[in-house]
């Protein structure tokens, strides 16, 4: 790929620049918005990520308690244009769903609260689906709770505990940005043609719905449910080895050490313990990630699979009640928050994404 300039209006470069996140894949180390993941995650609010990732991207503080207010004020609007989706909520595929409900949203593409809006969008018909998937009707929101409290009230039905909120923020504010994964390149390429936020978000949506992005960590629960037991986890890892198969949840593109996140999530999960929640799966998974980084390292003793986030999202969400059918949709739920960003960062830039390619076809001359 050349770097430079191929136009007006359009860049060739292969590295784009970003105030939003860093990830040291070297050292397994994930900055948000100047803020070290591991330590963050553990108190911050959604909110709290969506003001400082919004406010860095345009240079416009915000603080949370308005973010609040506004992805509430969203929220209501979501619900209240749930008759108009037609059957997009009905869709097997939960992905599928919100993509299709998505588009449907009409914002004022330059208003101040276009972010909020659209990410309390998504918040509302990701919860909406799993209700009707269900066979139970969605919940409507309430505006004055914080976001990750009333995303768990829509989806669960009932008011969630103290534990559980916080376990959904600490998720949440984990995977709301990650460097220039595919769904934000996605978003920063619709972007760059000026075109409006709701198409680059679903953009994004498309991109996440992939098994190679987004898709693991129903799979993962799938598989630990399929070893049942510690004293199984060493001869299934190895029967999917020698089948040529993933051992899902182990490795990353990036980190060549354990993935932070995964750090940040396992530690929520113990945190529920005290609480009462269902953690039955946490001795599981953790005898699994032994064996599986073991195995792993006798077969490919060049490369380093270790857990990513998808390991220990799959055993968060299903300790706090969500359905595995829902973890790809509450993973948009918060990188959403980060798709906003490098949007506004991107339109900020005014520049047209354009790469270059290099032909390795035939020339017929005639």
């Amino acid at each position: 790929m050349a770097n430079g300039t191929t136009g007006a209006g359009e860049t060739a470069n292969d590295t784009i620049s970003t105030a939003l996140s860093d990830v040291d894949g070297a050292a397994g180390r994930l900055i948000i918005a100047g803020r070290d993941v591991e330590r963050w995650a553990e108190t911050a609010s959604f909110e709290d990520a969506c003001a400082l990732l919004w406010a860095a991207a345009d240079g416009r503080p915000r603080s949370s308690v308005d973010i609040q207010k506004r992805l509430g004020a969203g929220r209501i609007e979501a619900w209240n244009r749930l008759g108009a989706l037609g059957d997009a909520l009905s869709a097997s595929d939960g992905m599928d769903a919100l993509r299709a409900a998505v588009s449907h949203l009409r914002l004022g593409d330059a208003a101040d609260d276009a972010p909020a809006r659209v990410t309390a969008a998504v918040a509302v018909y990701a919860a909406a689906w799993a209700r009707i998937r269900a066979g139970k009707a969605p919940v409507a929101p309430d505006p004055s709770l914080g976001h990750a409290e009333d995303y768990l009230r829509m989806i669960t039905g009932s008011a969630p505990s103290a534990a559980a909120v916080r376990g959904m923020s600490t998720y949440l504010v984990t995977v709301s940005d990650h460097g220039m994964n595919a769904s934000t390149f996605t978003a920063r390429v619709v972007a760059s043609t000026n075109s409006d936020i709701v198409s680059s978000v679903v953009g994004s949506i498309g991109a996440l719905k992939g098994p190679l992005h987004g898709g693991a960590p129903g799979p993962v629960l799938d598989m630990l449910d399929a070893i049942g037991d510690p004293s199984r986890a060493e001869s299934f890892i190895a029967s999917e080895l020698a089948a040529g198969r993933r051992i899902m949840g182990m490795g990353h593109r990036i980190y060549r050490v354990r993935d932070p996140r995964a750090q940040v999530l396992e530690k929520a999960t113990l945190a529920l313990i005290d609480a009462g929640l269902r953690t039955e799966r946490l001795a599981l998974a953790r005898a699994v990630e032994r064996v599986a980084k073991s195995a792993l390292a006798a077969k490919y003793p060049d490369r380093k699979l270790e857990a990513n986030v998808e390991f220990y999202t799959a055993v968060l969400l299903d300790a706090i009640g969500l359905p595995r059918e829902s973890f790809t949709p509450t993973f948009a739920v918060g990188r959403v928050a980060g798709w906003c960003a490098h949007i506004a960062e991107q339109r900020d830039k005014g520049r047209l994404i354009r790469p270059s390619s290099v032909y390795v076809g035939n020339v017929k001359v005639d």
